[in-house]
């Protein structure tokens, strides 16, 4: 009984001297192979150059930071996102491509834990992000999609953020844990291609946001 209270004791210690913000974010979404500082310089600069072609959707939402003790922080967010996940296989018959382009509409939750490296300027974080997908299937012209979106799939996100007053800049990159495999099928007759992916495509973001 003695070290239950002591425990809840310390945890309210904790959540008493914690300090709590809030910000609404915002984030411009790139298609990525994996994380590393060459990918994300040159889909940044693709982004300048191409002026915005190469970024395939947003998401919107809220955030709030809570400031440990300590150099660490705890932030649990919430977006909606809203993206095209393009898609080109090669038809063997007549060496031909074929693009479909599928929309994504989900909520997305990150519960991040980050660490403070040059105090609210400089700061990193990492940890896992839970997805709802809202639409369940999709069409593109003459493709039918035969396979649901999964209703849940989990990924992770890492990424850096600085605080300038109320303004925030943020990069971080998203990965997965778990697949969404869908399948698109040709309805013209006489055809029977099919064309699987995974929609859970790794991407980068770059974003502002703005403390309440």
């Amino acid at each position: 009984m003695k070290k239950i209270l002591s425990i809840a004791l310390v945890s309210s210690a904790i959540c008493a001297s914690a300090q709590i913000s809030f910000a609404a974010k915002a984030n411009v979404l790139i298609p990525t192979s994996s994380a590393t500082w060459k990918n994300f310089k040159t889909a940044a600069t693709d982004a300048v150059s191409q002026k915005g072609k190469n970024i395939t959707g947003f998401n919107a939402g809220l955030s709030m930071k809570i400031d440990l003790p300590t150099a660490l922080y705890v932030m649990p967010e919430i977006y909606y996102s809203n993206f095209n996940n393009e898609v080109t296989v090669l038809n063997d018959a007549n060496a031909d491509q074929t693009t479909i382009k599928a929309k994504t509409s989900r909520i997305d939750v990150p519960v991040l834990l980050g660490y403070n490296l040059l105090g609210d300027m400089l700061s990193a974080y990492v940890g896992p992000v839970a997805s709802f997908n809202l639409a369940k299937d999709d069409n593109f012209e003459n493709f039918v999609q035969k396979v649901n979106a999964k209703e849940f799939t989990l990924g992770y996100q890492l990424g850096v953020q600085s605080e300038i007053k109320k303004l925030i800049l943020s990069a971080k990159y998203e990965g997965a844990f778990s697949k969404d495999q869908r399948k698109f099928v040709n309805t013209v007759a006489g055809s029977n291609q099919e064309i699987n992916y995974d929609n859970r495509s790794s991407l980068f973001m770059l974003g502002l946001g703005y403390k309440f």
